[in-house]
């Protein structure tokens, strides 16, 4: 799937590239941003949570970007090399034609792993072109000043806390502290750059044309080899597997932990105030992960999640919000305090800019579920779990028992107070239910009796205070009318048929309230406060929840329309940000974890429907 064509001029003035315009490479242990016109302008360097070095889609002009372009007007497309994640930006003159060849290797080994090695690999593939480039990293997200060492090929850039080294093929010249270069090639000549973390035993290490192309083919072979495990069969196979190479992504090799997005701050609402960091681990996200790569068949994702849980989730570490905090630092660290920086002025002047979230310390109680949920599915699907994880999952499930009545936060992460809200309510039976099951199965040792009567009392009370009479529909929390998408997770989850007369007559006030053109609202926040300004696009999360749910419901037809609409918002890649702006664009941070996986299980379970 290529690109729709993009003008250049060559300039080195630029500004703000749409959130869709990009592409993602990495390496499992961060990931840079390359926009359509050849900019990197988001990296953060070691790890998907370090400052950034480039973060020129925050602040084109402090945020620091490496451009690497034709140096005449040009067309771009861009792609992916097929079934990988090295991404290739191609450039149209009417001298010839050009391309940069993006990737991370996967390195193989501990000192390779300390360089987190990106390349720049630069082709003239028709008649002859000249390009540009220019390198000027932003230590500390635009904050922390640093220093130049430049020797002939080799480009060093200190900072106090981190020192990058940039090697080339062609001469390089200083800008002050940055590094430019022009320089032309023939059809066939390709040039190569590539930044390096370096100190400590880390060296710089120049990386020739020759090591450039081994290093390209061990990177295409690493993805093609690890995508070959996928069960996957049916008709989206391209768009599946693009959103499974993405959270492939989005998971940090060194703890099993999926983060929820790589980015942080990018804005639901261009100008408004919904700007949340998302490079940490939602327990809910990421049990939801280990779904989605548990169906194409990829379980060795779903152990180091597992890995993660148990190392650093434990019940006995609980806060009075409860034995498990909604998110985690990739490390497994529990303070991520929220602070905003004032300096950046946000993607295109949408401040603030925050990092950390200070959604760690609320209490959504539906995580439980989603985290119980993964740990049965993984159970069933890919290894029985031990003796000390089943004790870990009796301790939490005790505490549902103890605490489920409890107003939250809820899923949105509201900061307009605690509600009973349903889904809230419903992770909790998912949690309490799936427990049951595992303990029948298995024979494992469980308070079944205190178990099955909490679970029951949830399914009372959602029956008897979750639905609105006068609206004939599911609602967002107990005794009121306000219409919540989250409830689409009911039968999806198996709580209700997928045909009771009850859903379906949710199911039809949810698409007459909440649906235009087959996207999906969460809420409408002028009738449910969320205690924020602004307002939001459409989910796509929920807009995929809503095709899973016509399909289950029956109506494969509208399920079909709904899921190709779905597919013409994603980006020239298969790409999908968090939401959809009223004219189309994709809004806040970039890719979302949760809209891919959605995507895998809506088209895993439309495909079967289907037959």
């Amino acid at each position: 799937m290529d690109g729709t064509a993009k003008e250049r001029d060559g300039s080195a003035t630029r500004g703000y590239v749409p959130i869709a315009d990009h592409g993602l490479i990495g390496d499992m242990r961060s990931v840079a941003l390359v926009g359509t016109d050849g900019t990197i302008d988001w990296y953060c360097c070691p790890s998907f949570d370090a400052p950034s070095v480039f973060a020129a889609i925050l602040d084109a002009e402090r945020g620091g970007c490496f451009e690497l372009a034709a140096a005449v007007r040009a067309r771009t497309k861009q792609f992916y090399f097929p079934d990988t994640n090295v991404l290739i930006t191609r450039f149209y003159t009417e001298d010839g034609v050009g391309e940069v060849q993006d990737f991370m290797p996967v390195a193989d080994g501990p000192a390779e792993e300390d360089r987190h090695r990106l390349i720049r690999r630069v082709l003239c593939v028709r008649g002859s072109l000249r390009f540009r480039t220019r390198v000027a990293p932003r230590f500390g997200y635009g904050a922390v000043p640093h220093t130049l060492r430049l020797t002939g090929d080799l480009a060093v850039f200190d900072s106090p806390d981190l020192s990058l080294a940039l090697t080339s093929t062609v001469p390089l010249e200083a800008d002050g502290t940055d590094v430019r270069a022009d320089f032309k090639l023939a059809e066939g000549e390709t040039a190569v750059l590539a930044l390096d973390r370096v100190g400590g035993e880390v060296a710089p290490d120049r990386c020739e044309c020759g090591e450039a192309e081994r290093q390209f083919a061990a990177t295409v072979a690493y993805w093609r080899r690890w995508l070959s495990s996928s069960r996957y069969r049916g008709r989206w196979r391209e768009m599946v597997h693009r959103s499974a190479l993405t959270l492939k992504l989005l998971t940090y090799a060194p703890t099993g932990a999926i983060v929820a997005a790589p980015t942080t701050s990018l804005p639901e609402e261009l100008g408004g105030e919904r700007n949340w960091d998302y490079r940490y681990v939602w327990v809910r996200d990421a049990a939801f992960c280990v779904y989605a790569l548990l169906r194409l068949g990829f379980t060795e994702e779903a152990e180091a999640f597992m890995g993660f849980v148990s190392q650093h989730i434990s019940p006995g570490d609980g806060s009075p919000s409860g034995p498990l905090q909604i998110m985690y630092g990739i490390d497994g660290r529990t303070e991520l305090p929220e602070r905003e920086l004032g300096h950046l002025a946000g993607h295109r002047g949408s401040a603030p800019v925050r990092i950390g979230n200070a959604a760690a310390d609320q209490l959504q109680l539906d995580v439980y579920g989603a985290l119980i949920d993964s740990v049965y599915l993984y159970d069933k699907w890919a290894e029985p779990v031990s003796s000390e994880q089943w004790d870990h999952v009796t301790a939490l499930v005790d505490w549902v028992c103890a605490h489920w009545d409890q107003p939250d936060e809820g899923i949105w992460e509201t900061r307009g107070g605690r509600k009973n809200f349903l889904y809230s309510r419903l992770m909790c039976w998912v949690a309490i239910e799936r427990a049951v099951r595992m303990a029948n199965r298995r024979g494992l040792p469980a308070d079944l009796p205190r178990w099955q009567a909490s679970r029951d009392a949830v399914y009372r009370r959602i029956m008897s205070h979750g639905w609105s009479a006068s609206r004939r529909a599911f609602v967002q929390h107990e005794d009121g009318d306000v219409l919540d998408a989250a409830v689409l997770m009911m039968p999806l989850s198996k709580f209700i048929a997928p045909r009771d007369p009850k859903w379906l007559s949710t199911l039809d006030s949810l698409t007459e309230d909440l649906v235009s053109d087959s996207l999906v609202y969460r809420y409408d926040p002028q009738t449910s406060p969320d205690g924020l300004n602004g307002d939001e696009g459409t989910f796509s999360i929920c807009s995929f929840w809503y095709v899973e749910a016509l399909t289950r419901a029956g109506r494969l037809d509208e399920a079909s329309l709904a899921f190709e609409k779905m597919l013409t918002y994603g980006n020239h890649l298969g790409l999908y940000a968090e939401e959809i702006s009223h004219t189309g664009e994709q809004q806040g941070n970039f890719p979302q974890a949760f809209t891919h996986l959605a995507l895998i299980s809506a088209a895993f379970n439309l495909d079967r429907a289907l037959g």
